[in-house]
């Protein structure tokens, strides 16, 4: 291992239960906040910010989740 060696990235997991992925999104800046949805109450609880295409990525194959799967809300 260097000095400068990269650090391997983890995404947060999932909450187990009755969730969802949700990518909630901003109309105005651009923003985008992957989140998880109750599907009883429908209420949200954000798990990360998503930067770059790639994070999203990362977070989908952490988690055995495609991205097709997850719902956009503005």
């Amino acid at each position: 291992m260097g000095l400068f060696s990269k650090k391997q990235k983890e995404y947060p997991k999932m909450p187990k239960g009755d969730y969802e992925p949700v990518l909630r999104c901003s109309i105005c800046t651009g923003e985008q906040v992957l989140c998880a949805r109750e599907k009883n109450s429908n209420q949200l609880h954000e798990i990360m910010l998503i930067k770059s295409p790639a994070q999203l990525e990362g977070f989908c194959a952490a988690n055995g989740i495609s991205q097709e799967d997850i719902e956009k809300v503005y």
